[in-house]
Parts: structure tokens; sequence; C-alpha cells
């Protein structure tokens, strides 16, 4: 009889983080959004100008509906606890319910508060996709490099550096499409010299990331003051990408301008996901990604070139991330300032953990953060009784308690941010 088999086993509970957090936001909603919340009733419209029919307008009574909200929001808090005391996780779409109902409640508080008639969800919605483009691309590129083994801090470098290339050529040439293609350029060589560090000379790869950041920051900074900033119109006029409008399919209430009224990068970006979620779990290229992520030394048995692999996914996530750093300067804003991406690679390496390294999972959850984005500056604009310093912190705060708080135990890669040496 062995020495294992003479050992109790041991229950490992899940995290206590999800049914505190949930627990949390249920008071919150309950007593701060319910039975201190305003009686007035939020109006909420479906439609937006030049849809093709009207929807009904929503009405919620103000704190009657989220006290009810609270109600569910606290048995959904009660079953995670004992969830957690049977030793199981709550599961993912309950999560998902949880959160949208507190949002639903925040909107609800917020509106029925404010001296306006209605807000509009479909141009909320609509506005968190487009401002969620560079998180998107952003996150892919984590995903294609976190998958071959290469944690990629560098995507806030990528970004940045794929925003200043696009205004610079498509200033230079006027057209935004050389831009577009220069900015993925860039953001291969921000790439190249992540890969060229961490798996040639097994650098540490956090550490090279970092750095790039820094580095990507100062030369942009320095170009914009010495150059940009000393003849605008030449340097810093880029051409603009137009937004496609589908004939028909755009006057579709709610899920035309979020589908099918897009500039070029916003239907690249739905391209991407596909692409990327079909060529990981799909295809041979994406089972030797994966197994280069997960066991190097099995799949370099098998013959596979694990350095190879991972240089050139580290590349490809390089592209990935220059293009969406180009939505800022192509689509966004009129110009190139300094510190456009704003952080957001960043929000985008969230995006990837919450994801759980999954393209699709990835998408969704840049989404979430680019409502949270948009959600601030409209209730920024209509006034709010919440701080504007508090508003402007809301996408952080989301971040921080998506990944922090609801994640759960997620596991990446086992090999990511471990150089491969041959032996």
């Amino acid at each position: 009889m062995t020495t294992s088999t003479l050992q109790p086993a041991i229950n490992v509970l899940p995290s206590k983080k999800t049914p505190i957090i949930l627990s949390m936001i249920a008071v919150i909603v309950f007593f701060s959004f319910g039975l201190l919340g305003n009686d007035q009733s939020a109006h909420f419209t479906l439609d937006s100008a030049g849809d093709a029919f009207t929807l009904p307008e929503l009405v919620f009574p103000g704190r009657i509906t989220n006290i009810v909200f609270g109600v569910l929001l606290l048995a959904l808090a009660a079953y995670s606890w004992m969830q957690r005391k049977q030793g199981k996780m709550l599961a993912t779409w309950m999560v998902a319910v949880a959160a949208v109902l507190f949002v639903l409640g925040f909107l609800i508080w917020v509106v029925s508060g404010a001296n306006i008639n209605s807000i509009s969800l479909a141009s909320l919605l609509a506005g968190g996709v487009v401002l969620a483009v560079p998180l998107v691309f952003g996150s892919l590129s984590g995903v294609l490099c976190e998958r071959a083994g290469v944690v990629n801090i560098a995507i806030e470098g990528q970004l940045l550096g794929g925003a200043f290339t696009a205004a610079l050529v498509a200033s230079l040439t006027k057209n935004a499409f050389a831009g577009l293609i220069a900015a993925g350029l860039a953001g291969a060589l921000v790439s190249l010299v992540l890969a060229i560090f961490s798996i040639k000379y097994l650098v540490n790869q956090i550490i090279v990331g970092v750095v790039l950041n820094v580095l990507v920051s100062g030369i942009t900074g320095f170009l914009f003051t010495t150059v940009m900033q000393e003849d605008p119109e030449r340097f810093n006029s880029p051409a603009h990408l137009p937004v496609i409008d589908i004939p028909l399919l755009s006057s579709i209430p709610v899920i035309g301008p979020i589908l099918f009224k897009q500039s070029v990068i916003g239907y690249l970006m739905y391209l991407a996901v596909f692409l990327v979620w079909f060529g990981l779990f799909k295809t041979k290229w994406g089972l030797r990604v994966r197994a280069v992520g997960e066991h190097p030394k099995a799949a370099d048995t098998l013959g596979i070139k694990v350095n190879s692999i991972r240089f050139w996914n580290v590349t490809l996530g390089g592209i990935v991330a220059g293009i969406g750093g180009s939505f800022f300067t192509l689509v966004a804003i009129d110009s190139f300032t300094k510190e456009i991406s704003g952080g957001r690679g960043f929000i985008a390496l969230a995006a990837v953990i919450f994801g759980r390294w999954n393209p699709i999972g990835a998408f969704l959850a840049a989404l979430l953060f680019g409502f949270a984005d948009n959600l601030q500056v409209i209730l920024t604009i209509i006034g709010t009784p919440v701080p504007s310093q508090f508003m402007a912190m809301m996408p952080y705060l989301v971040t921080i308690f998506a990944v922090a708080g609801l994640v759960g135990r997620s596991r990446g890669p086992a090999a990511a941010g471990e150089p491969y040496v041959k032996e």
C-alpha cells in the first residue's frame, strides 16, 4: 500500500472571489439603486436614425425594477455560496446574467434620476462596439502569442506604433489604405524585437514587453513633437477610412449599425476573430501552435519547430495589433497625439485572460470593456449622480473586477512565458 492511499483526500474549494463580488453588487443594486433610488421611470429607445422600422420604447419604474433586480442578484449570490460549499464553480452564463442585471440596474438608476427623456440603447451598444475595435485586435494579438507560449505585454506598444505609423504614412501618401498596411508592418516590427530577444536570446518576456512599451511611447512622442507638430498639414493630417453602409441590412434596428455599418477596420475585426478561431481550433497549424504553447518538448519530439512557430506567431500577432492601432488615427480621431492608445493595450491583455485565451471569449470580453468605455462617455454627457472622475475610471474598474473577481480559476497555456531551448 502506497503512502498516497493512506492520506485523506483534500477537497480544494473554489475561490471566494466570485461569491463575494456577486454579494457586493447585489447589495448595491438592492439598497443603493432600489430602496434609495428614484421613483421616476427610465425610458430606453431601441432604434436610431435611418432604421427601417421603429421598435417600442422600453420603460422601467426606477425603484421597483431595481428592487426586483436586487432580489434576483441576492438569490444568485446565495446560490454561488452554496455552489462553492459543494466544491463547484458558478456557471459562466449565471455570471453573465449577474453582470447584465447590474448594468441594467445602474442604467435605470442613472436615467431615472437624470433630466432626460430617454437614452438610446442602440447607440450605446453601437458605440461600445466601435470603441472595442482596437481592444479586439489587441486581444487577438495576445491570444496568438500566448497560445504559442510567448506572453505579449507589448500590445500597448504595438497599438501605439500602428497608430503613429498609420497617421504618418496616410498623411504623406494621402491614402488611408497605405496607412493601414504600414500600421500592420509597424506592429510586426515591434513584435520582431519581442520575438528576437525573448525567443532567440531568452530574455524574460515580461521585461522585454515592458521595455518595448516604454520605447515605442518615447519614440512616437519624440517624433510627434519634432516632426508632426512642426508641419501638421504634411505629417499629421491622415486620410480617413470611409464607413461602408450595406444597404437594407444597415437599417435593421439595433444590429444593423453594429454589423453592417462599419469602417474597413470594423469589418476586418469580425473577419479576424473568425479566422483566428478557425485557425487555432480547426486546422493543423492551430494544433501545432497549441501543442507548442502547452508541451513544447513533446511537440519538438514530433518534429515541430517550436521556436520557429513561436517566432512567426508573435510576428503575426504584431501585424494584427498594428492594424488595430490604425483605428485610432484612420477612423476615430483626425490626427495622432501622444499616448493616443491610452492604456488600451493593457485592457486588451486583460480581455485575453477574461476570455480564457480563446479568440471568441477575448472578443466578447473586449466588447464588454468597450461598452463600459462608451457608457462612461454618454453618462458623463447626460449628467449623473456619480462624480465625473469616477465615471472616467469605469472601463478600468470593469477590467479589474472582471479579471480579478469574475474570471474564476483560469489557466493559460502551460508553457506561456517559458523559453524553449532544444536539447
